[in-house]
């Protein structure tokens, strides 16, 4: 019997299209939409900007380099004033508001993070996470409340006719901590972004690979979230 068309006598069969699918690699997983990423931007610039100025304020190597006081001022308190725009802006989008639902859901799972985490403990599975593990949830909580926090206090020193001496008096010892507590923290999740490519590239490009999203967020799928 002649062998068929497809056949290569004395070699490898052919990959069919079905096999050539099967084995072909597989696309990235969506995670965060145009309106997402450009949130995360500005709201990034402007907030390195209120503390990188409010850095030259209050120290003074920094404040003979940069020079300019009134300017560095100005820029200090508008930029912290428009820190929270991006956000209240973005409140249009349906995914931001889906993903900051996930953000302000803690579960079973992300005690057992916490612990592991606490522990050291970096086996596979010991720390489940859905689109958004515990620490960045507990991050995001944080940094609202600061910046909140840091734009009340801040105008109580702006505008000096709002309050009698003593709420400013409190108001600029607040602001002043806080300030440096947002800058730890800030340099903290740089050096985890540092360290994660792949999150990186997921805010930069809006897509993960699945096997980074299988690894470090399991309980997340396209589509089906543990946290949503």
């Amino acid at each position: 019997m002649p062998p068929p068309p497809d056949a290569h006598p004395g070699g490898p069969a052919p990959v069919r299209p079905a096999a050539r699918a099967r084995t072909g690699p597989r696309p990235r997983v969506a995670r965060f939409t145009p309106a997402e990423r450009w949130i995360h931007r500005t709201t990034a610039v402007l907030l390195g900007a209120c503390v990188v100025s409010a850095a030259c304020l209050y120290l003074p190597q920094l404040a003979e380099l940069v020079g300019r006081r009134a300017l560095v001022v100005t820029v200090h308190e508008w930029t912290g004033i428009l820190t929270p725009v991006p956000t209240l802006l973005g409140l249009v989008s349906r995914a931001f508001r889906a993903d900051l639902s996930r953000l302000n859901r803690f579960g079973p799972h992300d005690r057992r993070w916490l612990r592991a985490v606490l522990r050291r403990d970096a086996r596979e599975g010991a720390r489940p996470a859905g689109k958004f593990n515990a620490g960045q949830k507990l991050y995001a909580a944080y940094i609202s409340g600061a910046v909140l926090v840091m734009a009340g206090t801040g105008l109580l020193m702006w505008f000096t006719d709002l309050a009698p001496l003593v709420w400013r008096t409190s108001a600029t010892f607040v602001h002043d901590w806080l300030a440096l507590a947002v800058g730890i923290v800030l340099l903290g999740h740089i050096g985890m972004a540092l360290g994660d490519p792949e999150a990186r590239r997921g805010m930069r490009t809006g897509t993960v690979d699945h096997r980074w999203a299988a690894r470090e967020h399991p309980l997340w799928r396209a589509g089906e979230d543990h946290d949503g």
